[in-house]
C-alpha cells in the first residue's frame, strides 16, 4: 500500500514562465552581486564591467546547451540526469550530481551565514543561532509547496531587484553623462596586458555571480508546458542578470574607488550610501532579503537535485519520495537543509567557496560534451524541444575549458 501510494505521487506542474523567471533570477542574483562586485572591481579596476560581460559570453553558449538538454531529457538533477543519458557511464553521473550539490550546498551555507552577519546589525543574538534559525526558516518556505515556495522567493526577488535599479537609476541620473564611457568599460585595449590580465582574473569572481541560471532546469518536472518556456526562461534570465551587473558595476566604477571597495566586506551598502545619502537600514534589509532569498532558492534546487538522482537510482531511493501533503521532495530537502547547517556552523568555507566556480566549470565543459555526443549520436528529441546547432555546445565547452584555464593561470600569478 505504502508502496503504491508513493508511485502515485508527483511533483506538481504549477509554475509558468512568469514563476520561471523569478526563480531564475532570486537564485542568480542571489547575494551574489551583493557581495561579489566589490572584489571585481579590486580585481579589474574600470573594466569591471568587461569581466561580467566575458562571464555573460561564456555562460550564453552553455545557457543554450541547457536550454535544448531540458526538452531532451526534462527530469530535475539536470546536469547528472543529461551526464547520464549521453554517456552512460554510472560513475560519472554520481560524480556531477555530488559536485552540483556539494556546490549549492556550500553556497547555501556561504549565504545563510552572510544573512546572520546583516541581521545581527538588527537583532543581536549569537551567529550560530541566527544561522540555525535562518536555514530552518528558510528550509520551512522550500517544503511548504513549490508554488507558495516559489511565489514567495519570487516576491523577494523582486526587492533585491529593486534595490539594484535603485542604484543604477541613481548612479546614472546623477552624472548621465557618464554613460558614455561605457562602451569603453566593455573592451579594454588588446595593447593593454594588465587591463586583460585583470579583466581575466576578475572573471572568475564575476563568473559566481551568474551562478544559477542553470538551476532553473531542476524545476522542469513542476513547470507547465517546459519545453516551451524553459528555453524562454532560460535566455530571460540570463539576459536580465547580465543588463544589471553590467550597469551596476560601470556606476560602482564610477562612483566609488577600488580601494574603497577593497576595505569594506559591504560593497552594495557602501555604493547604495554613497549615491542616495540614505541610512544603513534601508540597504541592510534589502541585503537580509536577497541573502535570505538565495538561501531559500538553492534549498529548493538543491533538494530537486537530490529527488532527480533518487529517482535515478543514484541515490538511495527513500531520498526522493514526494510528501502527498506538500507534493515536494520533502525528504530531500530535510537532508539537504541537514547538511547546509552542518557546514554553516561547523565547517570553515573560505577554500571550498573559492573553488565553487571551477567545479562549476569543469561541470559546464561536461554539460556541452554531453548535448555533443546526443548530437552526434543523433539521439532522438522529443517533438517541440529546442534546438542549437553543434557548433554552440563545441563553442561552450572550449570558452568553459579557456576560462577555466586561463583565470587559474592569472590567479597564481596574482
Amino acid at each position: 500500500m505504502d508502496k503504491t501510494s508513493r508511485k502515485a505521487v508527483h511533483l506538481k506542474r504549477s509554475i509558468g514562465l512568469p514563476g520561471l523567471v523569478l526563480y531564475g533570477l532570486g537564485v542568480t542574483i542571489g547575494a551574489g552581486i551583493y557581495v561579489l562586485v566589490g572584489e571585481t572591481i579590486v580585481r579589474a579596476g574600470s573594466y569591471a564591467p568587461a569581466a561580467f560581460l566575458l562571464s555573460a559570453i561564456v555562460m550564453g553558449f552553455t545557457a543554450a546547451s541547457f536550454a535544448e538538454l531540458s526538452g531532451r531529457v526534462p527530469q530535475a538533477a539536470g546536469e547528472a540526469v543529461y551526464v547520464e543519458r549521453s554517456f552512460g557511464l554510472p560513475w560519472l553521473t554520481i560524480l556531477v550530481g555530488l559536485a552540483v550539490l556539494v556546490e549549492a550546498m556550500v553556497a547555501a551555507s556561504a549565504i545563510a551565514v552572510g544573512a546572520a552577519g546583516y541581521v545581527g546589525e538588527l537583532i543581536h543574538l549569537p551567529e550560530e543561532v541566527l544561522v540555525v534559525s535562518i536555514v530552518l526558516s528558510m528550509a520551512t518556505i522550500a517544503a511548504w509547496g513549490i508554488r507558495e515556495s516559489v511565489a514567495i522567493a519570487g516576491a523577494m526577488t523582486l526587492v533585491e531587484v529593486i534595490g539594484l535599479v535603485v542604484i543604477i537609476v541613481f548612479g546614472l541620473v546623477g552624472d548621465p553623462g557618464s554613460i558614455s564611457a561605457l562602451p569603453s568599460s566593455l573592451m579594454p585595449p588588446a595593447s593593454d596586458g594588465a587591463a586583460l590580465s585583470g579583466v581575466l582574473a576578475a572573471s572568475m569572481i564575476a563568473f559566481f555571480a551568474f551562478i544559477g541560471f542553470d538551476d532553473v532546469v531542476n524545476l522542469v518536472e513542476e513547470a507547465r508546458n517546459p519545453s516551451k518556456i524553459m528555453p524562454w526562461a532560460i535566455g530571460i534570465t540570463l539576459f536580465v542578470v547580465t543588463v544589471l551587473y553590467i550597469l551596476v558595476s560601470f556606476v560602482a566604477t564610477q562612483t566609488v574607488s577600488a580601494e574603497g571597495f577593497a576595505g569594506t566586506s559591504a560593497p552594495i551598502s557602501l555604493l547604495f550610501e554613497s549615491l542616495t545619502g540614505l541610512p544603513p537600514l534601508a540597504i541592510t534589509l534589502i541585503a537580509i532579503v536577497a541573502t535570505m532569498n538565495g538561501v531559500v532558492i538553492i534549498l529548493i534546487m538543491a533538494a530537486r537535485v537530490a529527488y532527480g538522482m533518487a529517482q535515478e537510482g543514484r541515490l538511495p531511493a527513500w531520498i526522493g519520495v514526494v510528501s502527498p501533503r506538500t507534493q515536494t521532495p520533502l525528504r530531500a530537502t530535510i537532508l539537504v537543509a541537514t547538511a547546509v547547517l552542518v557546514m554553516a556552523t561547523m565547517i570553515p568555507l573560505d577554500k571550498l567557496v573559492e573553488t565553487s566556480s571551477e567545479v562549476l566549470l569543469a561541470i559546464f565543459v561536461l554539460i556541452n560534451l554531453a548535448l555533443v555526443w546526443m548530437k552526434l549520436r543523433h539521439a532522438p528529441a522529443p517533438a517541440g524541444t529546442f534546438k542549437v546547432p553543434i557548433l554552440l555546445p563545441i563553442v561552450g565547452a572550449i570558452l568553459c575549458l579557456g576560462l577555466l584555464i586561463g583565470a587559474s593561470l592569472v590567479g597564481s600569478e596574482i
